[in-house]
Formats: C-alpha cells, sequence, structure tokens
C-alpha cells in the first residue's frame, strides 16, 4: 500500500509540474514560430526557424537592447540597496535596544497594509517638485521604503547568536565591522530570499516606472512589452512571445542561482525566538 500511495504521489506532482512549466515551454517555443504557426489548430509545439526573424521584427519595433539595459540597471541597483538598508534595519531591530523600538517596528509593519496605488499621486508630486522625474533614482528611491524586506531580515536576524556579536566586540571590532564581517556573511540564506524577492518586484514594476518615467529610451522592459503591437486586429503573437520569453529568462536565473538560499531564508524567517 505505502508503494501505491508513493506512486500516486509521484504521478500527481509529475501532472502538477506538467501543468506549470507546460506554458513557459509553449511562450519560448512559440517565439520561434512564426504568428501562422502559432495560430494554427493545433499550434505548432516545437522548435521552430524563425527565431531570427522574430527578433529583427522585435527590434524594429522596440529598443529591445536599451529597454533590458533599463530593467537590469534599475533592478541590479535596487537589489543592492535593499539588501544592504533591509539587513542593517532588521539587524538593529533584532539586536539593538534602544527607545522605541518595538513602536518602530509596529509602524513598519502597519505600513505593509497601506496599498501601494495609494502612495503614487503623493510620490509623483514629490518627484516633480525634486525634479527627479524621467530618471532611475525616482524609479529605485522610493521602492526602497519597502516594509517586507525589513521585516524579513529581522525575523532572521533575531536567530543569530548574540554571543557571536559580544565576541566581535570583545575582539575590538567596530560595529560596522561586526555588521560586515560577522552578521551578513552568516545570513546568506535570508539574503538570498531577498534577493530573489527584491529583484523580481523591480524586474515586473510595472505601473510606477510608467507613471514617472517619461521618455522611451527610459522605458523598462515591462512598459516596453505593453507599448508593444497594441493593434488588437493584427497581433504578431511569435514577436510578443518572443519578448516575453526574453524578459522572464533573467527571473528564472536569478531564481535558479538563489533557490537554495530563498527556502532556507524564508523557512528562517517563520522561526521566533
Amino acid at each position: 500500500m505505502k508503494s501505491i500511495g508513493k506512486i500516486l504521489s509521484y504521478m500527481i506532482l509529475i501532472l502538477a509540474a506538467f501543468v506549470s512549466l507546460f506554458p513557459f515551454y509553449f511562450m519560448f517555443v512559440s517565439g520561434t514560430n512564426t504568428n501562422t504557426e502559432i495560430l494554427s489548430v493545433p499550434p505548432k509545439l516545437s522548435i521552430g526557424t524563425a527565431l531570427f526573424e522574430n527578433f529583427a521584427i522585435l527590434n524594429e519595433k522596440m529598443n529591445i537592447a536599451m529597454s533590458i539595459f533599463n530593467s537590469v540597471f534599475i533592478s541590479v541597483v535596487y537589489t543592492l540597496l535593499a539588501v544592504l538598508l533591509f539587513s542593517a534595519a532588521g539587524y538593529a531591530l533584532a539586536k539593538y535596544d534602544f527607545k522605541g523600538k518595538n513602536l518602530i517596528f509596529a509602524f513598519i509593519m502597519g505600513s505593509m497594509m497601506i496599498p501601494a496605488v495609494v502612495m503614487y499621486v503623493p510620490l509623483f508630486e514629490m518627484m516633480i517638485k525634486m525634479q527627479m522625474t524621467d530618471t532611475y533614482s525616482s524609479v529605485i528611491l522610493p521602492m526602497l521604503a519597502n516594509a517586507f524586506g525589513i521585516f524579513l531580515m529581522r525575523q532572521n536576524m533575531l536567530e543569530f547568536p548574540t554571543a557571536l556579536i559580544e565576541a566581535g566586540r570583545i575582539d575590538g571590532l567596530s560595529e560596522s565591522g561586526i555588521f560586515f564581517r560577522i552578521v551578513l556573511p552568516n545570513v546568506k540564506p535570508a539574503i538570498g530570499a531577498l534577493v530573489i524577492y527584491m529583484f523580481t518586484s523591480m524586474w515586473n514594476n510595472f505601473m510606477w516606472p510608467l507613471i514617472v518615467l517619461g521618455s522611451e529610451e527610459k522605458y523598462t522592459l515591462p512598459i516596453a512589452l505593453a507599448m508593444l503591437d497594441g493593434n488588437p486586429t493584427n497581433k504578431n503573437y511569435a514577436v510578443i512571445l518572443l519578448a516575453a520569453s526574453i524578459a522572464t529568462v533573467p527571473i528564472l536565473a536569478i531564481f535558479m542561482i538563489f533557490q537554495k538560499q530563498f527556502v532556507q531564508g524564508v523557512m528562517g524567517g517563520a522561526v521566533k525566538e
């Protein structure tokens, strides 16, 4: 009976994996076929020969290289700043005792209940007054106010041994030295989870960059994709799916690199001191 149950479990998992992965397979394969082959009944499900033709059409319709650069630059810079700021904030809230700490943490957690769309108008007015519209900074800086990142790092920092911090102080390390040389190297799982979450959220961010970016040369990939082939009666689905495939690859790569740290970091954040 146990073996039958195990076989059924594997069959269900295989079926679930197929259902989950087939749309990605169809998207990647369709980028190499023609529009006619995609819309045929049944559609072609094997790799085609129109990849370079579709890419040439895509490059005519949008500056794909510039859009990729904008998204990569903004996402990478945002992720690096987020990891540094959220790790420091989480460390301070978890390991330092100061007046008002619990109130500050409660305020941070309470901010998670505020819908992001409520902040778009005042943020946009702020960017106008600071003359920062249509810049990379206008996309990156407002998004650094992310309560979830602080919460994730704080929960993981609670499990970090205080004895190691005290040992660093006894050895004469400064507080910044303890943070960079002792704490950060030992919370890699939490950082891996944070990297995946922050990179993905910024890479897929559509509404705020659409509001604050005005010139096409600054458009990120999601905005450029939204502007691609807007005529509903004459859509080239092969080109659209090729662009979607290009936009998906970095997210898959980041997750594959940090997937082990992601699982460990999320599990670590679920454990309380």
